[in-house]
């Protein structure tokens, strides 16, 4: 069944059941972890994936690379 479907059959039903369906799927979304804390523990574990030991580029550098690369392109 396609949402369309679904959403035009879901009107039809009488008011009472669409709110026993909307606890139904709020009961379903509770049951599962938020997506930010699904991937909370991702994001953290690539905290530092680019940290190097050599000390951060200057804005001289920044702007000297930045030129190098739009005259390569």
């Amino acid at each position: 069944m396609t949402f369309q479907k679904l959403h035009e059959q879901v009107l039809t039903l009488p008011e009472d059941d669409r709110w026993e369906l909307i606890n139904i799927l709020m009961k379903s979304l509770r049951s599962k972890p938020p997506l930010v804390n699904r991937y909370k523990g991702l994001a953290s574990s690539l905290v530092g994936i680019a940290k190097t030991n050599a000390p951060a580029p200057t804005d001289e550098e920044v702007k000297s690379i930045l030129e190098t690369r739009l005259l390569q392109k």
